[in-house]
């Protein structure tokens, strides 16, 4: 088995050791497991909440040559702290026939083992918010007294001692003749050549390109105009450019602006990677097709239909029908007390039988304690060489490493208690099946599988016996039951269709 390792840290209050440290303990598993480290990714001072990570986007296209099989990472929340793209990731790393392990959180790879990893990425994506809320409030107070806070500074200021804005008297005229020059009829193309053959940089000290000029064009600060998020203060700044030229310069570029191509549409197919055929096991994808009204319809076509790769019959069924069906069956076993509590305790098992360096190193710390007594009771009895010296000191030396990790351990990894959990399922409740981000949050979080035949569905569950069965019958029964309450009314039961 081959591996790469992945390490990060989130800024550079932390220090250079925490890279070292992950890399230890990263290296320290895989030769426990017999995995063979091929190559290590390091991003130091990237968040994890943003996926632009250049060492991580490397070590995602690498994993298109099938050279490794294997991420390590020293945690979880060093992969991601945002479940969209960790998700996103997991799922390209699983095409390539990799997959993301981490060494200090030992999971399952059954079913369950989602669910726990899931709640641990929930776990620190909710640190994230909480921490990143606390930030925000002392940099909105920052704010409100027009103080710099932090980023990248628009060319043609700079920064006082006390953090307050100041116009730069270098390259603050580059900026505003840029305006005048588009005024008069420049492009930005033309602006952009001007600027690089001024030798002015743009804020990352490179030639200038397309977009920086557009930035510089479109920036209110200019105008004196503080901004951060929600805060807005006329006249907060010193201002670089006159707010009639700004105008101007708006006006003008909304009239060059050309029409925006055709995009193709957002892939939210949400059920994919998790949808099969119940008749041949093959994938079913998104697929799309336009009426003659101009209509455009959206439906899950099985692979081998498509492609024509064999005799299955599976018909193609449409989109918004399934995915409707699917979450709603979801969200009835989310409300349901006793699959929580079943849930619950199920993860509850499965944490305390998880494997963990734990136990290991408090084992070594008895058999070191043993050791040095036994080297102690020799010495009382008359018994002191050099080489009793030298391995007492060194057992010594292993007692105290051995005490700073389990400490380490302890507070790196502390278990989650059945409270926890319960409140973390419960917060599943309050989702909105409108929103398709919290859609494809409880299809991600809690959906192992579905199998799609013409006349029912099977739906597994990331838990122990959780498995559904349901017959389009009793659907169409439940559909014009007047009590009935379900958004599927809104759709008609599936029918044959043709494309």
């Amino acid at each position: 088995m081959t591996a790469v390792i992945y390490a990060r840290y989130s800024s550079d209050n932390q220090r250079e050791e925490s890279i070292e440290g992950q890399i230890r303990e990263c290296t320290a598993f895989a030769e426990k497991n017999g995995i063979t480290i091929l190559k290590h990714y390091i991003d130091r001072a990237f968040s994890a909440k943003t996926d632009n990570r250049p060492e991580f986007q490397n070590m995602i296209r690498d994993s298109g040559k099938h050279l490794f099989d294997t991420v390590i990472v020293w945690k979880l929340d060093r992969f991601a702290r945002n479940r969209y793209d960790s998700a996103r990731y997991k799922t390209t790393l699983k095409k390539n026939g990799v997959r993301v392990v981490s060494a200090t959180e030992i999971i399952s790879d059954g079913a369950e083992g989602i669910l726990l990893e899931s709640l641990l990425e929930g776990m620190a994506e909710y640190y994230y918010a909480d921490l990143s809320e606390k930030v925000i409030r002392g940099m909105t107070e920052n704010a409100l007294k027009c103080k710099y806070n932090g980023g990248s500074l628009p060319i043609g200021y700079i920064v006082d001692k006390e953090q307050h804005f100041q116009i730069d008297p270098l390259k603050s005229p580059f900026i505003l003749e840029a305006y005048k020059k588009y005024a008069d009829g420049c492009t930005m193309t033309q602006i952009r050549d001007w600027l690089n053959e001024t030798g002015i940089k743009n804020a990352r000290n490179q030639p200038f390109n397309y977009n920086n000029v557009q930035l510089i064009l479109k920036n209110r600060r200019y105008t004196g105009e503080y901004i951060y998020r929600d805060v807005v203060i006329p006249d907060g700044i010193p201002a670089i450019v006159p707010k009639d030229l700004f105008d101007r310069v708006q006006e003008k570029m909304a009239k060059n602006k050309k029409a925006p191509a055709r995009h193709k549409a957002e892939d939210d197919y949400l059920l994919t990677t998790k949808l099969f055929c119940g008749y041949c096991g093959a994938y079913l994808c998104g697929e799309s097709g336009t009426s003659r009204t101009g209509e455009v319809h959206h439906y899950y076509k099985c692979v081998t239909v498509k492609k024509h790769r064999g005799n299955c019959h599976k018909r193609t069924e449409k989109k918004d029908w399934l995915e409707d069906l699917v979450v709603e069956q979801t969200m009835k076993m989310v409300m349901d007390d006793k699959v929580i509590e079943a849930i619950v305790s199920m993860l509850l098992d499965l944490q305390n039988k998880e494997s963990s360096n734990l136990p290991l190193y408090e084992h070594q710390l008895r058999e070191t304690e043993n050791g040095i007594e036994n080297l102690l009771n020799a010495i009382q009895q008359g018994i002191f060489t050099k080489s009793t010296k030298t391995r007492l000191d060194e057992l010594e030396k292993i007692k105290q490493e051995l005490e700073i990790n389990i400490s380490c351990e302890r507070l790196a990894k502390p278990k989650l208690t059945k409270e926890q959990m319960t409140f973390w399922l419960h917060r599943f409740r309050k989702l909105d099946v409108n929103k398709k981000s919290h859609r494809k949050m409880l299809i991600d979080t809690f959906i192992n599988a579905i199998f799609l035949y013409d006349d029912k569905i099977l739906l597994t569950f990331n838990f122990k016996d959780g498995t559904k069965t349901i017959t389009f019958n009793d659907v169409k029964t439940a559909i014009d039951s007047e009590y009935y309450g379900s958004d599927l009314k809104c759709f008609a039961a599936p029918k044959r269709v043709s494309l």
